[in-house]
């Protein structure tokens, strides 16, 4: 352990290098995940063209750093496309355009150089949340804190599998956490300078993703509960109530500051995303999107096309648009896969078991480990100092504690938005807690272990228990690659597995597409003999006719045609089925099996007897069908 603190800014370097190289590795072997086919056009249309028409529903921060990293390729933009022109939000038909090559009268562009370039500054921002991560752990708990958190972090395989992806995912858990490292420094010493960082890392945290919106009733709250918390001065002769209210009055007079300070950030952003944009075209998608007759969505209507008629107040209609396109899309939840059904209804077991499932063993027995330690810390304190008051008790431990109270507090009541929500979506959702879980825990696991320090045999023996699991969690995405988005622990057993619980972002995105084309290719080469001598191993099915046509039914923002040519026959679950080659995205096939059928409606019941051959990535499983294999054959 000494070795580790004496050279802990080398170490954290070189973990963080290794999760960058790591990064861009997976990046290069997948494919357009669904939800990049909208990110990805809109961040070069936001830079190149200062217009937000397409995907207004997410700020612009994140795909305007994905957007700078394009510029310089000089790519051809579907302008003239009546998507563009004239359609209202044509996100996913613009995308197919500028990445998919989709329109033989358009200019096509390289998929897989845009895909590689516009993700690198998201790894970028990942590397700098592992760096922030480090640095405030180590001023939390000390260096060998910081240095447990950094592992922690950058050695979780769901971290590592959404790193490079160009969505709001990292980039707002970032974001949120850098706004806390500064709001945090606000409250132990308000000053100008703080008022200004706080309130500009405030309104990146908004600028990355609208559930920021979270951090001012949060920020407001524990801004009142600390300056209250605040001992006067014993010279002081003012009345004790006296000192409390000017002191609550400074301290919201001052973050009131940083709030104008965060509006009028995204302010200045929206403006440089929206100079333009034609304000008819804010009013066509406030139209088209804000159309409910309930009252919420008739004010949000009539607040977007009020603002967008005036050049000043332009930007901000843009942001207004976003936030109330949020809420809206909330409202209506979305159909996903979980334990067995498929349903639009939200179930309050989604992301505790998704949470559970998805995170590593050793982590979670880390984070159970100091829970259990934390709370027992807490007690004992308590128990010691109770007979001084309670108020007086909270309000000391608030003032030392002040950044575990905010970590705890917006870990509870942001699982708590996600559980009792109406969007069952991904794990990834949960992202903006994980920076702080790796905090706390880092920080406890640092302190159980200094707290032992003079007594050898039980420091040694919690040295070795540390130490075999932080080696757990640093093995873990060495054993798992390239399996990062479809991990799963062995719970469940594995990766392999995890599509039997819930797909979608958590296992079955769109990544696997690359991986579907190198396999087509590996077995064509071996089937027709060119390369007999490598031919080996489970996707070697050299029994098995050369793939001519194969029947491809894919979820993700890739398109099959663009990789596979004229190989790639377009399926659906609802087909006819006829005899043979299949790859079949696991998301569609459990979506097929589990859904409400209407009458006369086929599915891939057919296939659920039917062991796949191989699978090309973990989310693609491949079929040779037979005639024999065909239903119609087997009822015969």
């Amino acid at each position: 352990m000494e070795y580790i603190k004496k050279h802990a800014v080398l170490l954290v370097t070189a973990i963080l290098l290794f999760h960058f190289v790591l990064s861009l590795v997976v990046s290069s072997q997948e494919s357009m995940t669904f939800d990049e086919k909208a990110h990805i056009p809109a961040s070069y249309s936001y830079v190149r063209y200062g217009d937000m028409r397409l995907n207004p529903e997410h700020p612009p921060l994140l795909k305007d750093l994905a957007g700078l990293f394009l510029l310089p390729l000089g790519l051809q933009f579907p302008l003239a496309s009546p998507e563009w022109q004239t359609g209202i939000n044509e996100q996913w038909l613009v995308g197919d355009m500028f990445v998919n090559c989709t329109r033989p009268d358009i200019a096509c562009n390289d998929a897989d150089t845009i895909l590689f370039f516009s993700r690198i500054p998201i790894t970028l921002i990942a590397v700098l949340l592992g760096a922030f991560i480090f640095i405030w752990t180590r001023e939390l708990g000390g260096t060998l804190a910081g240095v447990f958190a950094t592992v922690l972090y950058a050695f979780d395989p769901n971290i590592i599998a959404h790193n490079h992806y160009v969505t709001t995912d990292i980039g707002s858990a970032a974001f949120i956490f850098f706004a806390f490292f500064y709001f945090v420094r606000f409250l132990k010493n308000p000053s100008c300078k703080a008022i200004l960082w706080s309130g500009l890392f405030l309104g990146l945290a908004e600028l990355a993703k609208f559930s920021a919106v979270l951090l001012f009733p949060i920020f407001g709250l524990f801004t009142a509960l600390y300056a209250l918390s605040l001992q006067k001065d014993p010279a002081d002769t003012t009345s004790t109530w006296h000192f409390k209210f000017t002191t609550l009055f400074w301290y919201l007079l001052k973050y009131s500051g940083s709030v104008i300070i965060c509006f009028s950030l995204i302010w200045i952003v929206y403006g440089l995303n929206t100079y333009a944009m034609p304000g008819e075209k804010l009013v066509a998608l406030a139209d088209h999107t804000l159309a409910q007759k309930n009252a919420f969505a008739q004010l949000a209507h009539t607040t977007v096309v009020t603002l967008s008629g005036n050049a000043f107040f332009k930007p901000m209609a843009e942001y207004f648009l976003g936030v109330f396109m949020v809420f809206s899309r909330v409202a209506g939840g979305n159909t996903h896969y979980f334990l067995g059904t498929v349903t639009n209804a939200a179930s309050p077991w989604y992301f505790p078991v998704v949470f559970v499932l998805k995170e590593t063993l050793p982590f979670l027995l880390l984070l159970l480990l100091t829970t259990g330690y934390g709370l027992l810390r807490i007690t004992r304190a308590y128990l010691a100092e109770k007979s001084q008051g309670t108020l007086r008790f909270l309000a000391r431990s608030f003032q030392n504690r002040i950044t575990q109270y905010l970590a705890v507090f917006f870990i509870l009541f942001y699982s708590y938005i996600s559980i009792t929500g109406n969007l069952n979506i991904g794990f990834r959702h949960l992202f903006p807690i994980l920076p702080f879980l790796y905090m706390l825990v880092g920080k406890s696991l640092a302190d159980i272990y200094k707290r032992h320090e003079h007594e050898p045999v039980t420091h040694k023996l919690l040295a070795l228990f540390i130490g075999l699991a932080l080696f757990s969690v640093m093995a873990i995405p060495i054993l798992s690659y390239p399996s990062y988005l479809s991990y799963f622990n062995a719970t469940v057993g594995g990766h392999k597995n995890g599509y039997l619980y819930v797909t979608d972002s958590n296992y079955d995105w769109g990544q696997d597409l690359k991986h579907l084309k190198k396999w087509v290719d590996e077995h064509n080469t071996c089937v027709t003999g060119l390369d007999i001598i490598s031919c080996t191993g489970e996707n070697k099915l050299l029994s098995y006719p050369a793939i001519d046509k194969i029947r491809v039914d894919y979820f993700g923002g890739s398109t099959p045609q663009y990789y596979l040519g004229d190989k790639y026959i377009s399926w659906w679950a609802s087909r006819a089925p006829e005899a043979g080659w299949y790859a079949v995205s696991s998301f569609f096939y459990q979506e097929s099996l589990y859904k409400p059928l209407a009458p006369g409606e086929q599915n891939y019941a057919w296939l659920k007897d039917k062991v796949p051959l191989a699978r090309a990535g973990d989310s693609f499983f491949i079929y040779y069908i037979t005639s024999e294999d065909l239903p119609a054959a087997k009822e015969e």
